[in-house]
């Protein structure tokens, strides 16, 4: 495993702005969002809007990635993705979420999910996760990617790619009639394979005209996500496997979620659609 040392908060710059055209989420300016009362199964035109929208935030995150390497700091990245929604018409999903500060969460070794883009400077062999969400046309997109940075070790390299490989089963595993557990139980029992923690407490979710819908999708084998997947019914899969324990600690920022035991954790999300056959990515450039 890397040597390098434990991250520590950074010194976070101003809100940015975003044109005054481009229209905001409800919640935004708001302590919270009004709790999402529409359906979890989307009629056409809305799903198509999520193309749109997932087409946007999954190139916002490829163009910030192509600027991790040694010495970037995780604010330019932020303002990387941020200048690329405002300019495609796009309004940055996170910006004011529950008060998030930034336009993208940026999760660097240890960090779980919800970094705060900072003046934190990536390292070589770090390994870095952008999550990076767009609003437009009234519905969100969200995905999420781990990269490496530089001359990265095997064992966290592996855990990428391995990661990466647990979402691409899951996806494979959503059909209709199916219960939601399949997913989670796809998830676990590849990771169990190569002896990887799970994160259990954050998962998953519904998302449309709403960023987190209610509905739960975890990336275990929940005896409780019973939830029978439909056609037109729309999610995210987004497993954080870990090198050691799946248990966490959070930040006193109040979004920064690390692993108690400080190993290494990766992630990959993808926005979807159920479909008459199994499921439709929605968040590909």
């Amino acid at each position: 495993m890397s040597g390098q040392s434990l991250l520590v908060p950074g010194e976070i710059t101003p809100v940015r702005s975003v044109p005054g055209n481009i229209r905001r989420p409800e919640y935004v300016g708001k302590p919270a969002p009004a709790p999402y009362t529409g359906p979890e199964i989307q009629d056409p035109d809305t799903v198509e809007r999520m193309r749109i929208a997932g087409r946007i935030a999954a190139r916002a995150m490829e163009e910030a990635a192509k600027h991790i390497v040694p010495g970037v700091t995780t604010d330019e990245l932020d303002r990387i993705a941020h200048a690329f929604m405002v300019d495609h018409g796009a309004y940055p999903s996170t910006l004011g979420y529950r008060g998030f500060p930034k336009s993208l969460c940026t999760s660097i070794n240890e960090v779980i999910c919800h970094g705060i883009p900072d003046s934190t400077v990536v390292r070589d062999g770090d390994i870095v996760n952008l999550d990076v969400t767009a609003y437009i046309g009234g519905v969100h997109g969200d995905n999420n990617a781990t990269y490496l940075c530089g001359d990265v070790d095997e064992e966290s390299r592996l855990l990428v790619e391995r990661t990466r490989e647990a979402l691409n089963r899951a996806v494979k595993a959503v059909r209709p009639g199916r219960q939601i557990n399949v997913i989670g139980r796809v998830i676990e029992s590849y990771a169990k394979r190569f002896g990887y923690g799970v994160v259990r407490d954050f998962t998953g979710h519904g998302i449309n005209t709403s960023f987190h819908s209610g509905l739960i999708v975890p990336h275990y084998d929940s005896p409780h996500a019973t939830t029978v997947m439909r056609p037109g019914m729309t999610f995210t899969i987004e497993p954080m496997l870990t090198l050691g324990t799946h248990e966490y600690d959070l930040w006193e920022d109040g979004w920064t979620v690390v692993t108690k035991d400080r190993r290494r954790t990766a992630q990959f999300e993808h926005t979807l659609v159920v479909t008459e056959t199994g499921a439709e990515i929605l968040t590909l450039p």
